[in-house]
């Protein structure tokens, strides 16, 4: 049988500014970036380019990579290190993979001009972008993004390749949006869904650990009240389509972006100048401008209306969101499931909704298309060692990558045991896939199920207080090499979970504070240990 041999990869073209051995690498890199799709792509860690080029950000040589670590903080860290390493210390550090990449690949790119855009980082919003412009600013230009000035068919004619179809942000497929099922009981005071995805004549296959990027659209009431605030006609044509349309889905309507800002300080004059001016360089000057999205910045300066396409010159595209997958292929074929909390509240007398997950959770119609893409994981998935213990903790949301793992530790018979930690506010009204659960007890795939429930007792309960109460326990599974994995809230109940896992050591482990955190990062550095984050 004669073997086929994949042509090597080259995506670095012979007339970029580097030697031969330099392209080489080059191309190998960001071929693995872009994952198993690409055939004869080959991973190559970080570090110093051939040729002795600059050495290039990576996770393991970096003490600032906390999600809950303050970002002055992290460029504390980070102020003696080269280039790079500085641009990744402005990450959100979560790793999530909402820009394409993950937050040391994300940094490299943008080094080595690769990258032109600084405004990919959701979990870092605002402060990671002006900071990396910052950065951008101080290097000369790293991102070798062109002036606004010099925008136009050669700086078009520069757009990066698309990745492969369905496995990228740039090049994302239609899939069918199938149904979606409220998962809150009557009570509850959030409003959670299930969400199907058909992925039938898609290229696209996942597994477990994977998340699915989903491009949304803006609510239609929210994109009128800006087009009648501008004082615009709807039906305007720019660029190809109405104004309405370039609303409701290609520009983002939430948090006003700096550019916003300096273009309505044009328009105005003394006191309001000096505020709109302040507004675009990160200051605050009359509070809650971490509230104001577009809209409410049109209010806070009435008298500034721009023209309707200048206007969306200064707006921040809209960006796909990323969610884990709660669905398993081998289980339920064809299609994908996800967990989502629908966003809402109220701030000064105005109802305020989560772009995606208002538009899953309410608008968009079943059997209507949908634009997504798939986001392998970084280092979240399964044992490939199917007799391998498996530890999940996933409160809310979080739950979602782990009703996948289980689903897929049933499908293939893994005979390992698994154990979930799983809350929420109230047992009543919040317990996700409950039914489901229970039967995967019955069946003895779920051999542990421990519930944290913050609002029903008088003193509040969480994941990590089970976490200690299990710890005995806890400890002779993770000392019998079982797998740890947690996903949900980065900046809180994630580094709650490990100190619980560090408590837990040294009281049952007989580890001193210092074996303790070392244990966990053993953990961390053998793959024992992984989060999904946000």
């Amino acid at each position: 049988m004669t073997q086929h041999v994949a042509p090597p990869v080259v995506l670095i073209p012979e007339t970029a500014p580097f030697d031969a051995d330099q392209r080489a690498w080059l191309s190998g890199y960001f071929a693995a970036l872009l994952g198993p799709a690409v055939e004869g792509a080959t991973a190559l860690p970080a570090g110093d380019l051939p040729g002795g080029g600059p050495k290039l950000a990576d996770n393991d040589d970096a003490p600032w990579h906390d999600p809950s670590m303050p970002l002055p903080d992290r460029m504390d860290l980070a102020k003696a290190r080269p280039e790079a390493h500085k641009l990744m210390a402005a990450m959100a550090q979560q790793d999530c993979g909402q820009c394409g990449y993950n937050c040391a690949d994300y940094a490299n790119a943008i080094f080595l001009k690769n990258e032109a855009r600084l405004n990919l980082c959701q979990p870092g919003g605002k402060e990671t972008m002006r900071m990396l412009k910052k950065l951008d600013e101080e290097f000369g230009s790293v991102s070798g993004a062109a002036p606004a000035a010099e925008a136009g068919p050669a700086a078009e004619a520069k757009a990066p390749e698309l990745g492969p179809l369905g496995y990228c942000r740039e090049n994302p497929v239609e899939a069918l949006f199938l149904s979606r099922r409220r998962l809150n009981e009557p009570g509850g005071e959030k409003e959670t869904w299930h969400i199907e995805i058909g992925l039938d004549g898609t290229p696209i296959e996942y597994v477990v650990g994977d998340s699915l990027g989903l491009f949304p659209a803006n609510a239609p009431a929210l994109a009128d009240a800006v087009i009648a605030e501008l004082g615009a006609r709807p039906e305007r044509v720019i660029g190809g389509k109405t104004l309405r349309e370039r609303l409701l889905a290609d520009y983002s309507l939430g948090a006003a972006p700096d550019n916003l800002y300096q273009l309505l300080s044009l328009l105005t004059s003394g006191e309001a100048r000096r505020k709109a001016q302040a507004l675009a360089s990160g200051e605050d000057p009359d509070g809650g401008a971490a509230y104001l999205d577009v809209l409410g910045a049109l209010h806070k300066f009435p008298g500034a209306r721009p023209d309707a396409e200048v206007f969306l010159e200064a707006l921040d595209e809209l960006q796909p969101r990323l969610y884990s997958i709660s669905s398993s292929p081998k289980m339920d074929t064809g299609r994908v499931s996800l967990t989502v909390d629908a966003v809402r509240y109220n701030h000064r007398s105005r109802l305020r909704l989560g772009v995606a997950s208002t538009h899953l959770g309410e608008r968009l119609r079943e059997e209507t298309r949908v634009k997504v893409y798939l986001q392998k994981a970084h280092g979240f998935g399964l044992p490939a060692d199917l007799s391998k213990d498996v530890i999940m903790c996933g409160p809310g949301t979080g739950i979602a990558p782990f009703r996948a793992f289980l689903r897929e530790r049933a499908a293939t018979r893994a005979p390992g045991r698994n154990w979930l930690f799983y809350g929420h506010q109230r047992q009543a009204s919040d317990f996700f896939y409950k039914d489901e659960l229970n039967t995967l007890k019955d069946d003895k795939v779920l051999t542990r199920l421990s519930l944290a429930w913050s609002r029903d007792g008088s003193e509040k309960t969480y994941v990590q207080d089970r976490m200690r109460e299990n710890g005995a326990d806890l400890w002779k599974w993770l000392d019998g090499g079982a797998h740890f994995y947690v996903c949900g809230d980065a900046k809180r109940m994630a580094k709650d979970v490990e100190r619980a896992i560090i408590d837990v050591a040294g009281q049952f482990g007989g580890k001193n504070p210092d074996e303790a955190v070392a244990y966990l990062a053993h953990l961390k550095k053998t793959g024992r240990y992984q989060a999904d984050v946000y």
